[in-house]
C-alpha cells in the first residue's frame, strides 16, 4: 500500500510582491513565460522557476531581476512538485500579464494570481508530490456595504481599470 503524506507550504514573499502559481508541461515552459512577461507589461521585474517532472528533473529558472528569481526559486523548491511555475513580480500586477500567461501553449493551470499570504496544499507519495490545491488570503469579514461598495468603485477607477 502506498502511503499518501499532505504537507502546507507558505510562500513566502514581501507584501507588495505580486504572483502567479500554475502548472505547465515542457522545459520550454520557463523561456516562454520569460517572454510573455517582458512582452506584456514594461518596467515589470519579475523571476520565473519550473520544476522539470522527468530527465533532469532540475529547477530551471529565469527573469529580468535577481531578487525575484531567487524568491521564485526558493518557493517552488519548497513546493517541490512537477511540472509546476512560480512567477514573483513588482512594477505589474498580474492582471497585466495573465492574457500572456495564459497564452503559452505549455501552461495547463492556473492555480492562484495573488499578492495575498499564500498556502500550497501538496500530497506526497512514492512516485513525487502533487498540488492539490492552494489557500489564497484569508476568510471573509462580512458582506460588503454601499460605503464599501463605493470605495471598491473608487479604486477600480483610480487605478484606471473602470471608466
Amino acid at each position: 500500500m502506498k502511503q499518501l503524506e499532505m504537507h502546507v507550504v507558505d510562500i513566502e514573499k514581501p507584501e507588495d510582491v505580486n504572483l502567479i502559481f500554475g502548472m505547465s508541461h515542457f522545459i520550454k515552459t520557463v523561456e516562454d513565460l520569460h517572454e510573455a512577461m517582458a512582452t506584456s507589461a514594461p518596467g515589470v521585474k519579475f523571476g520565473v522557476a519550473f520544476c522539470e517532472a522527468s530527465g533532469d528533473r532540475l529547477l530551471r529558472r529565469s527573469g529580468n531581476d535577481e531578487a525575484m528569481i531567487r524568491l521564485a526559486v526558493e518557493n517552488l523548491l519548497k513546493v517541490g512538485a512537477g511540472h509546476t511555475f512560480l512567477i514573483m513580480m513588482s512594477g505589474a500586477f498580474p492582471i497585466h500579464v495573465m492574457h500572456a500567461v495564459r497564452a503559452v501553449p505549455e501552461v495547463c493551470r492556473i492555480f492562484c494570481a495573488t499578492a495575498n499570504p499564500l498556502q500550497v496544499i501538496v500530497a506526497e507519495t512514492g512516485q513525487g508530490r502533487g498540488v492539490l490545491g492552494v489557500i489564497d488570503g484569508q476568510p471573509p469579514l462580512g458582506v460588503e456595504d454601499d460605503t464599501h461598495e463605493q470605495g471598491r468603485k473608487g479604486l477600480l477607477r483610480r487605478f484606471g481599470y473602470k471608466l
